[in-house]
């Protein structure tokens, strides 16, 4: 595979976007330990294509998923920071966002969802709901609706008892009291279907929908925007798993071994798709066992038993 323009050190000349330094990394397998990253460093400026290069188990892919906010570091192992803040300082609601908006990411397999269509694959960035929608709107449409039928219980709720029976304030408050689960209920299942059909309108005719749907047209994929994952090919698969990585629009991608799975041919495709992303300005950081698909990279850092050996431009 041969790359046809790389940007020069001066091209490249800007501020750092993520810096990571003395990473380490160790996992068990049983009762042994195993460091995976030892003291790893690495930068990646705004606007560069960085290749992280190196053999099977040199710990190229836990250095990739410690960027991009997959996994921790080991306790006291190192620090990484993204436009100047300490992603292991994130809570869970800023490291998801990392995760979802700063950070798009491509894998070897393609982790398509096999239920849904291409353009839904594609979009899922974009579905994953605000919590604290999520968790708010259910309970008060619950209080609402509770509310409004306990009203309506203590209100005619004489007029529905048997005329043998004394409307007393128990029988009433018990009354206003079914009422109000029942409006609860309903009003609970009125929300939910109307969050159901808002986004299935939001899915076909929403900005994320036109975005999406517009990145798989470049990325030839127009033609199969209902079909299923299994009527796609290899190379398919992969744009469309590229296009639900840049559906948020991040500021990175992060790519692990994005032709390992398919034909040099394919391949040399798909890297051509990211280098016009790269051109626009897209911030790439690539792992690969491949010097050759290394060769896209505007700098190439070479990875080996955990230690970053050489980085060269």
């Amino acid at each position: 595979m041969n790359a046809s323009h790389k940007r020069t050190s001066s091209e490249t000349a800007s501020e750092p976007v993520l810096v990571a330094s003395g990473l380490r990394k160790t996992y068990r397998m049983g009762r042994v330990p195993v460091q995976v990253l030892k003291d790893a460093s690495i930068e990646v400026r705004s606007g560069e294509w960085v290749a992280i290069l190196g053999a099977s188990g040199s710990g190229k892919s836990t250095l990739l998923h410690l960027l991009g906010g997959l996994d921790r570091p080991d306790r006291d192992g190192g620090m990484i920071r993204f436009e100047g803040r300490r992603v292991s300082e994130f809570g869970g609601a800023a490291l998801n966002t990392y995760r979802n908006r700063s950070v798009g990411f491509v894998f070897q397999f393609y982790h398509l969802l096999p239920e849904l269509s291409v353009l839904e694959n594609a979009m899922l960035p974009c579905l994953v709901p605000n919590r604290w929608i999520s968790a708010t709107l259910p309970l008060l449409a619950a209080l609402i609706g509770g509310g409004v039928g306990a009203v309506v219980g203590s209100t005619f709720g004489v007029d529905i008892l048997p005329t043998a029976d004394a409307p007393t304030p128990s029988k009433i408050a018990l009354l206003a009291l079914t009422c109000g689960v029942l409006g609860a209920a309903i009003g609970v299942v009125l929300f939910q279907i109307g969050q159901v059909l808002a986004e299935r309108t939001r899915l076909r005719h929403g900005p994320q929908a036109a975005t999406s749907r517009s990145t798989l047209e470049e990325f030839g994929l127009g033609h199969r925007l209902r079909h299923r994952p299994s009527q796609l090919s290899g190379g398919e698969r992969q744009r469309t798993a590229i296009a639900r990585a840049l559906a948020s629009e991040p500021g990175i991608l992060m790519a692990d071994e994005p032709t390992g799975n398919l034909d040099a041919t394919t391949g040399r495709e798909i890297l051509d798709l990211l280098k016009k992303r790269h051109d626009d300005g897209l911030t790439i950081v690539m792992v690969t066992h491949d010097a050759t698909v290394a060769e896209y990279a505007d700098r190439v850092v070479r990875l080996e038993d955990g230690r970053v050996v050489e980085t060269t431009a």
